[in-house]
This record gives C-alpha cells, sequence and structure tokens, in this order.
C-alpha cells in the first residue's frame, strides 16, 4: 500500500506530497518519522496503486505513458 503524507518538519517547512509504502499506515508513518525525527503529521492518506503488470513493458506502453494517455 502506498499512504501520502503532508508534514511540518522541526524547522517548520511544510513538505507536501510525501509518498511512502507500507503494509499499513502504522509502517508508513513509522517509516516517515525515521526520515522526518520530530516532524508534525498534517495530513495521512491512502494512496491508490495502478494494477499490477501483467508482463514487459513495450514501446506503445512508453509512449502512451508519455502522451498521458
Amino acid at each position: 500500500m502506498k499512504y501520502g503524507f503532508r508534514i511540518r518538519t522541526r524547522s517548520g517547512a511544510v513538505v507536501d506530497n510525501l509518498l511512502i509504502f507500507g503494509r499499513d499506515d502504522s509502517e508508513a508513518e513509522r517509516k516517515l518519522r525515521q526520515m522526518y525525527m520530530g516532524c508534525e503529521i498534517l495530513e495521512k492518506r491512502n494512496v491508490a496503486c495502478g494494477p499490477a503488470r501483467s508482463g514487459p513493458v513495450n514501446y506503445e506502453d512508453v509512449v502512451d505513458l508519455i502522451s498521458g494517455h
């Protein structure tokens, strides 16, 4: 699962859109607090992960990704 955070660092800077993987929200929060000790969590949300890829990526997939299709 992927979790998105908005935090305030110890120095007061606000950091938006931190994405952290974790089995659950408590694991993601633990990882966040290891990287940003003493931070204040302003917002936490689940971020939907895309479907798992079923095979290798081909040229058309890359072009679609770049062009936004």
